[in-house]
């Protein structure tokens, strides 16, 4: 992980503050603690200059400052990325000096563009090539780290490009930039005829079907119609740059397939009865294991130095947790804490994130309590009064909200799969104070440019996951405790793939398989924009790292290869028939509680939804998020940085 900034001036004059702003130098050193680093390269005839900004957050191989630079060919680069395959990294080597090696090496635009498709991981790069004067930048097929651009009409900065911004209302407006392939800026061009002029190299389907169409007007690229008038964007045709996946298999049953089980009652004895099929079992068994290997990878890069301790009784100290997952107890979080258990080294505790919000409106009323209230004309039962007297003994009982009881429960079934290992269930406990003032201090701008009611819901409930901040109990005994964990998984991405919304039980009661797979072909093309940019700056503003196992190249095109009827059979009753496939991984692997619960989205089991406003809908626009944006801020000296 880490921060990354480039701006790009049309002068030969240095800009007195390179539009790096102090809310942007702090969110970039924020996201990159390690070390941070700045150069400048500049051409002359015509005149231009590139300002580039490094911000380093270390987790494998040895620490390298960015941005890298090559004293032969003076190329320049920023990367924001994992390389977890298709490129071969040795243990001790670091990814992004890897890459810049291979960049550097190309010798042309199909060269760059063949090693950019072979990347599998996450990432945003910058790529300054000195010899040609262009500018390389993107970011991943599915967009899972963050990068943004700003156009300006001023030739001393046309164009910033950011891992994070700083809103005002003076400035010219960010925009995520779209994943849809790799841009390229020649900037001897733009300095010639003083412009922005894009070459967009999209993104080509491995069996040759041409996305190109789809990617300009669909849901993924809607900041692509957004570009001022004075960007000039051209497409090259020439379909360099390979999707890394499989495309989506689209085959529907030969028959409509109803289910024999019957009742509105999630039973995990149903997928028992799955499980006793001989082909329903090894779907699954290779299902856990493409998974596994996803899971694998991402926690077993974080460097662990074995000889860090000298002396006998140093050597006995327990370990730092390395791996953290956002816990909700839910069959996605469940499952990949279950996978993680299998490769992080065994005397190493995980971290299990879980957040609760307090309604000071409910304060003292769990949910029992709320549900005896609502039994009118009822005296109420012996285990409502005991649960109301406990509620009003217990402080905390406020935050006993969805999640966090699903979460000790699923704590448990863990405990039950290995007693061996240590697991640390940090309860993150949020007032209404809190979040007012975190928002406006920090998280609104970590949002920005998203700005619905949704996206503030789970990027306040992510960023105080992810802080790691909150209580522990160990052997009966309560304390805070702060994560020190650097990698955090996510389980985003199993719903996209799994018709695990709401939305896709009613798509598919309307308009059946084929209107199911339009949805879902939909969910993972809109990723990138609507989950992944947002949650990359949320939780990277801690120093840490998110990572998507569930968007592994392998398991997208392993669940891609599947026809969706072997992913989510919705004739079943929720808590089954949603993510199938993912409920009956987590039952064959001892997960039988957890297997069967209801999808509940994180802004509703963590009871941030309707904290604040009980009219909101998750697509009106935010004003909590508007009132918030940040003043126009001194601008700073890049010799300060």
């Amino acid at each position: 992980m880490c921060g990354i900034c480039c701006v790009v001036s049309l002068s030969l004059q240095t800009p007195d503050g390179w539009l790096l702003k102090e809310g942007i130098l702090d969110s970039l050193r924020r996201r990159g603690p390690n070390c941070s680093h700045q150069l400048v390269k500049s051409g002359l005839h015509p005149p231009y200059q590139c300002l580039f900004s490094g911000h380093v957050l270390h987790l494998r191989g040895r620490m390298t400052l960015q941005p890298l630079e090559d004293p032969a060919s003076g190329n320049v680069f920023l990367w924001n990325g994992e390389i977890f395959g298709g490129i071969h990294v040795e243990a001790e080597e670091n990814d992004a000096q890897v890459l810049f090696r291979h960049l550097c090496s190309c010798s042309s635009e199909s060269d760059i563009l063949s090693v950019l498709s072979s990347v599998q991981g996450p990432w945003s790069f910058v790529f300054y090539q000195a010899s040609r004067h262009c500018l390389w930048f993107g970011r991943d097929y599915f967009g899972r780290r963050s990068l943004l651009w700003q156009f300006n009409k001023d030739r001393d900065k046309i164009l910033a490009l950011s891992s994070v911004s700083a809103g005002s209302e003076n400035d010219s407006p960010w925009q995520e930039v779209p994943a849809s392939g790799i841009f390229k800026l020649d900037l001897q061009i733009c300095a010639t005829f003083k412009g922005v002029f894009l070459t967009l190299h999209p993104w080509k389907c491995p069996s040759g079907e041409n996305i190109t169409e789809e990617a300009m007007i669909g849901d993924r690229n809607p900041a692509l119609k957004d570009l001022p008038s004075h960007v000039s964007l051209t497409v090259n045709e020439s379909h360099l740059l390979v999707v890394p996946v499989v495309p989506l298999n689209t085959k529907q049953p030969e028959e409509s397939r109803f289910s024999d089980f019957t009742g509105n009652v999630a039973d995990v004895g149903i997928l028992r009865r799955f499980l006793a099929e001989d082909r329903k079992k090894k779907l699954v068994h290779q299902f856990i294991d493409v998974l596994s290997r996803a899971v694998k990878k991402r926690v077993i890069c974080p460097a662990r130095d074995t000889d860090q301790f000298e002396g006998e009784m140093l050597k006995a100290a327990p370990r730092r947790p390395q791996i953290a997952v956002l816990f909700s107890g839910g069959v996605d979080s469940i499952l990949l804490a279950r996978l993680a258990d299998r490769h992080v080294p065994l005397d190493e505790p995980i971290d299990l994130l879980n957040v609760a919000f307090a309604n000071p409106n409910q304060a003292g009323r769990n949910d029992s309590t709320q549900k005896c209230s609502k039994k009118k004309r009822q005296l109420p039962s012996l285990e409502c009064l005991n649960n109301a007297n406990t509620a009003k003994l217990d402080p905390l009982s406020s935050f006993n909200v969805p999640d966090r009881i699903t979460g000790r429960a699923g704590l448990g079934e863990l405990k039950a799969t290995n007693p061996s290992r240590s697991w640390n269930f940090v309860e993150i406990n949020v007032t209404l104070e809190e979040l007012k003032a975190m928002r406006r201090q920090q998280i609104s701008q970590l949002v920005y440019p998203l700005d619905t009611v949704l996206d503030d819901s789970i990027g306040c409930a992510v960023w105080f996951a992810a802080k790691g901040e909150g209580l522990v109990t160990n052997q009966g005994d309560t304390g805070p405790y702060k994560s020190p964990a650097k990698v955090v998984l996510t389980g985003i991405g199993a719903d996209e793939q799994l018709a695990g919304y709401s939305r896709h039980r009613v798509c598919f009661q309307k308009y059946g398989f084929e209107g199911l797979n339009k949805e879902l072909r939909m969910e993972l093309g809109r990723i990138s924009s609507r989950n992944l940019g947002r949650d990359d700056r949320v939780i990277g503003d801690h120093g840490k790292e998110a990572r998507f196992p569930f968007l592994d190249e392998e398991v997208v095109s392993f669940l891609n290869s599947l026809p969706v009827s072997e992913k989510a059979d919705l004739t079943l009753p929720r808590g089954i028939g949603e993510k199938l496939l993912l409920r009956l991984a987590a039952a064959e692997l001892g997960l039988t509680a957890s297997s069967v619960l209801p999808k509940r989205a994180m802004q509703f089991g963590s009871r941030i939804a309707k904290l604040e406003s009980s009219h909101e809908k998750a697509s009106d626009k935010c004003m909590r998020l508007r009132s918030v944006s940040v003043e126009e801020l001194p601008l700073m000296d890049p010799k300060l940085l």
